[in-house]
């Protein structure tokens, strides 16, 4: 076989669940199995809902013909955050890098393969979207086998040339840090500038295309795709290989993105090997300096023993860290700006009175610190050194506190500051400032909570990579998507009843429910610690 072949068939089965289900003798890790497959199914079952619902809107207004762009640019944009934010512990510096790096393979070859793992991980996210917009095309489209065959092959293609170039783009963020002492944290640093700017470019691209004219959300959503299209070459390429049978159209696609591939992983397999040695050497020249001793609880000794450990990776911090670097943002940029022109910048100049968005400030502020719970991931952080944990002379609800405590010390003083600078833009009164104070912290507790019952029951100390965790692992991903959704139903609600009764009793009916389930949910934590 290929050597290639060789190295990416054995990438795939290391980690492979089915491979674990298939021969294992532990009936709990079957049951872990079944139950993240179960998870992770209801996941995709959920966004291809989602999307075939967005194709049938598009489909009802007879825009249908948009629909193939608008999948690629979604494809394409998962495909360019999901490749970007996992770079650094899959290309650069991950674990096993001195164990394949002593296999008999050109470097070249070790830098390629670890991409294709990379791309066949997230296939099944980024084949979901394609397949259920190609349900919703297809049902106004009409069903053509040609159709079909070109968007399901096409679709293999769409998140290549994403991926290469976010590949790039970290192999540069890494090539820089790698020049510093503190590694980790100059990569951090550069990946949230890239974030922050990505986050900025959204309102200075609708500077230059505003036009001051109020039209349908979903005209101008498809003036927007064209005008994308028009630009991201490869996403009218696909919808001209699938719209008009364009067989150049689809040729195009699908020899740029190998060219494209083959170029990049040529310069970086050039420098894989010295990048990778400078980045490991780095991390272990660390000298080790006797300070003052301080005296502190065991709970936070855990708590501060998590902040090492999020610091000290580039991918544990870039993922939980986004959340409140994106709230400062947004809390700087309402001071700046001012509430009413955010909001008239969010809705496109909708009538919209700002007044009435005003209760739903605690939870704005919560979907971007709530997007990642600390606790969802940490404790399969543990991963092979986990019997040192339960060497160590603490109980397991001493541990949990201590990641729980990690958690709030890490959510709260953001949430805090995101909420007076809105708060104090929006103009809300002092009662209701604090009110608003005390619905962040009890949603800051509850995130943590149940943050902490995911991690704890889709608990995998078996993966070779830390990417595996803090990004594929099925607790983050059940507490995501079950958190995003709660979140929203929250914010909606509380600007829907917001306009039919005080807005403090609605708020002080929240605090109550979402106190007694965080409760409700610390005593399922202690429950499961035993």
């Amino acid at each position: 076989m290929n050597k290639a072949i060789i190295l990416l068939k054995n990438l795939l089965l290391s980690t492979s669940q089915f491979n674990i289900f298939r021969y294992t003798t532990d009936k709990k890790k079957k049951g872990n199995v079944i139950g993240n497959t179960i998870g992770m199914t209801i996941l995709f079952a959920m966004l291809m809902a989602y999307c075939i619902a967005q194709c049938i809107g598009y489909g009802k207004l007879g825009l249908s013909e948009a629909t193939p762009v608008l999948c690629a640019l979604l494809i394409s944009a998962l495909a360019f955050v999901f490749t970007f934010l996992k770079t650094n512990g899959y290309l650069f510096n991950f674990k096993e890098y001195d164990m394949l790096i002593s296999l008999p393979f050109d470097i070249k070859t070790v830098a390629a393969c670890k991409f294709l793992y990379m791309y066949i991980k997230s296939l099944p996210w980024y084949l979901s979207i394609s397949v259920a917009m190609l349900i919703g095309y297809s049902i106004f489209a009409g069903f053509s086998i040609a159709t079909t065959i070109l968007w399901l092959l096409l679709s293999l293609c769409l998140p290549l040339i994403p991926m290469v170039l976010a590949s790039f783009l970290g192999f540069i963020i890494a090539k820089i840090g790698s020049y510093f002492k503190k590694t980790n944290i100059v990569q951090t640093i550069l990946t949230f500038i890239l974030i922050i700017a990505a986050f900025m470019s959204r309102f200075v691209i609708e500077s230059v295309f505003k036009n001051g004219q109020v039209r349908d959300v979903l005209e101008q959503s498809k003036a927007a795709t064209e005008d994308a299209a028009a630009i991201y070459l490869p996403a009218d390429w696909f919808a001209k290989a699938v719209n008009e049978l364009s067989v150049t159209a689809a040729m195009l696609l699908i020899i740029v993105s190998i060219l494209l591939f083959a170029v990049v992983f040529a310069i970086v397999g050039r420098y894989y090997r010295s990048l990778n040695s400078a980045l490991r050497s780095h991390a272990a020249s660390g000298e080790y300096t006797m300070g003052a001793q301080k005296k502190s609880s065991v709970v936070n000794a855990i708590a501060f023993k998590e902040f090492r450990r999020m610091t000290g990776s580039t991918v544990y911090l870039t993922n939980a860290g986004v959340g409140e670097i994106l709230v400062s943002l947004l809390a700087v940029l309402s001071l700046v700006f001012g509430f009413d022109r955010l909001v008239s910048t969010v809705t496109q100049n909708a009538p919209i009175d700002p007044a009435i968005l005003r209760p739903a400030i605690p939870f704005i502020i919560y979907f971007c610190l709530g997007m990642i719970s600390t606790c969802a991931c940490s404790p399969s952080l543990e991963g092979k050194n986990y019997w040192i944990v339960q060497s160590l002379p603490i109980s397991k609800k001493t541990l949990y506190q201590g990641k729980m405590l990690f958690n709030m010390y890490l959510t709260v003083p953001f949430m805090a500051f995101a909420t007076l600078c809105i708060c104090i833009s929006a103009k809300v009164s002092l009662p209701d400032m604090l009110l608003y104070l005390i619905l962040g912290f009890v949603l800051c507790a509850l995130s943590t909570t149940w943050g902490c019952i995911c991690g704890i029951r889709h608990m995998r100390l078996d993966w070779e990579n830390e990417v595996e965790v803090v990004k594929q692992g099925a607790g983050v991903g059940i507490y995501l998507f079950t958190n995003m959704i709660t979140t929203m139903v929250l914010c909606v609600g509380s600007v829907f009843l917001g306009m039919r009764m005080d807005h403090r009793i609605l708020a002080g009916i929240v605090i109550a429910v979402i106190s007694l389930l965080t409760v409700l949910c610390y005593k399922l934590v202690m429950r499961l610690a035993k």
